[in-house]
């Protein structure tokens, strides 16, 4: 059994997971409501939280507490992955002569509950050093280098590595080799790079197995695959220069230990949202664009597999064992989530969440939490239960004077869970189905009587299978292929209808530059003049056309060009007189 923590103004406790739902007596409910740091280990066996006067760590299967530390500051927790080092952090504070303060960051060692080691830690952001999974390495950022420290011994720096300003790194996830992403900004001019490494060959720029330099990068965020083969870099400025888009400018990087890197090309322009490894690792999703955002599935060779057409999402989630993705609009959108089938591409369900601050896989790869949290959203805090086709199986809501600031599942390592087949029947629950009532538009009083006519902004694309078909090619046409593919079945279209005409007999003589400039045949009224005169009349509507998508892209017109722009409607009236022959 696994259960779900949650930490609010009414306390800590422990809720025991489907299909029960009631508070676990594994963990004795801490009701205070100054708990601040709360942790699972990466097993889910141990539990550390802070309740403003001790840090406690609990044995949550045998019920038992093992250690309880004299830290009431502490804001952050986080356990080793195989639960011999418990790491804390207070906020660094400076005594009051302006002397350095004390160390903030402790590492204590679980099993005799001594501290290992203290270092001054001044930031919050990446306060916690990062351990390969078999914890034989452990690493920090220190000054713009990274200090490695080997077995949990954090007496000797066993390395370093040390490159102009390394502003971020990351450890590869499995087991060993242990390989390490860093991030380093660019300066004056130079551009930022991100360089994958092999521990521990740190020796120059040829020591490294891959590197990918970019411009355009105020912070990075680096994304490990599962089996370590890859990383995805997600690069961001926090301004867009062109003042397209409020979010900054973002980029898509992909770099494989094998040496190999690209530029993931998006199909839409507008802010990169999210992007998620599969934990299959061959696959990643992305969601991009501007509003509808477009989702698209990505092999290892940046190619499309499938494209969910576009919607209002903007994350992305993995199931555990990869076998359903769940694409969801939270945030400042309404909480619509599309759960899909991605061995076979087919949707299961569309459940609506709204108003939720949090989304989490549980570790069964069957459930889904979704919360309304504090301080992001005071009203209404509470959270939901559900299955995956679905239904929803348990809901709490806080009492409107109390709030809900956290919940997360108790983890499991990979395998305790077996995965289950997909079904699209939704789940029975005793819970009402929690789909809202869709809000009518407003319609103004005059059409309230009037057959309701749709109207949409935009329409939105459907999805499709980017797989190249049996005997297609084997990749997704360039922008210039497909440009000459159009061309190529123009004029195939074109000589065609010439053929047809041929056939037909001379019905009527066509000028050969009209019929493929419009492919359109030019009308002729058997008046030279007149001939003239529409020619002349269309002449000026295609320049009045052309001096309207300059405007729309925001050009500043000339006075004279504003008044061409307002004869439009005089002049169309004139043509069509003169085509009648009015």
């Amino acid at each position: 059994l696994f259960a779900l923590a949650v930490r609010g103004s009414e306390g800590l406790y422990m809720v025991n997971g489907p299909p029960s739902f009631t508070e676990s007596a594994a963990f004795q409910r801490d009701s205070g409501k100054n708990c601040k740091a709360v942790a699972f280990s990466k097993d889910g066996s141990l539990f550390a939280w802070c309740n403003g006067e001790k840090v406690n760590v609990v044995n949550v299967t045998r019920a038992e507490l093992l250690h309880s530390f004299d830290l009431p500051k502490t804001v952050c927790l986080e356990f080793s992955p195989k639960n011999n080092v418990l790491a804390t952090w207070q906020v660094y504070a400076t005594a009051k002569d302006g002397t350095a303060g004390v160390p903030n960051l402790q590492l204590h060692d679980l099993r005799t509950g001594k501290c290992l080691k203290s270092f001054t830690q001044k930031k919050m952001q990446n306060w916690c050093p990062c351990w390969a999974d078999d914890e034989s390495i452990c690493a920090r950022n220190v000054n713009n280098e990274v200090h490695f420290f080997e077995n949990n011994n954090f007496n000797t720096i066993a390395n370093k590595l040390h490159l102009q300003k390394v502003s971020d790194f990351v450890l590869s996830p499995g087991a060993q080799p242990t390989k390490v992403a860093v991030y380093v900004p660019g300066s004056k001019g130079a551009p930022s790079f991100v360089r994958l490494y092999q521990y521990p060959n740190f020796g120059g720029p040829q020591s490294a197995l891959a590197n990918k330099s970019f411009f355009k990068a105020d912070k990075v965020t680096m994304l490990w695959n599962k089996k370590a083969t890859a990383v995805l870099v997600i690069a961001s400025t926090e301004v867009d220069k062109t003042g397209a888009s409020y979010y900054g400018e973002q980029t898509l990087h992909y770099l494989a230990a094998n040496g190999e890197s690209a530029v993931v090309q998006l199909p839409k322009n507008g802010p990169i949202y999210d992007v998620a490894w599969s934990p299959n690792s061959v696959e990643f999703c992305a969601v991009y664009g501007f509003m509808p955002a477009k989702a698209t599935v990505f092999n290892l060779k940046c190619d499309p597999v499938f494209d969910f057409g576009t919607g209002p999402r903007n994350a992305a989630y993995y199931s555990p064992h990869g076998h359903i993705l769940v694409l969801a609009g939270f945030g400042n959108l309404r909480g619509q989530m599309e759960v899909w089938d991605v061995k076979n591409y087919k949707l299961i369900s569309k459940p609506v969440a709204s108003d939720s601050t949090y989304f989490a896989w549980c570790p069964d790869g069957e459930h889904i939490v979704t919360a309304t949290c504090a301080p992001r959203l005071r009203v209404s805090n509470g959270y939901k239960i559900w299955h995956y086709t679905g239904s929803v199986l348990h809901s709490y809501e806080v009492p409107s004077d109390e709030e809900m600031w956290q919940v997360f599942w108790q983890p499991s390592l990979d395998g305790v869970f077996p995965e289950k087949a997909v079904k699209y029947q939704a789940v029975p629950s005793e819970l009402p189905s929690a789909e809202p009532r869709p809000a009518q538009a407003y319609r103004p009083p005059a059409l309230r009587n009037k057959p309701v006519t749709s109207s949409k902004l935009h329409e939105d694309e459907p999805p499709q299978n980017m797989k190249p078909h049996l005997g297609g090619s084997d990749k997704p046409l360039s922008k210039t292929a497909l440009k000459n593919q159009r061309k190529h079945e123009a004029k195939k279209a074109a000589k065609q209808e010439a053929k047809a005409d041929a056939n037909r007999g001379p019905v009527q003589l066509k000028t050969p530059q009209n019929a493929l400039q419009n492919a359109v045949p030019a009308m002729t009224t058997g008046d030279p003049e007149v001939d003239k005169k529409i020619k002349n009349l269309k002449k000026k509507l295609k320049a009045i056309e052309q001096l309207k998508e300059q405007a729309a892209v925001g050009k500043q017109l000339e006075k004279n060009q504003v008044e061409k722009i307002q004869k439009e409607a005089a002049l169309l009236k004139e043509l069509e007189d003169l085509e009648l022959g009015v």
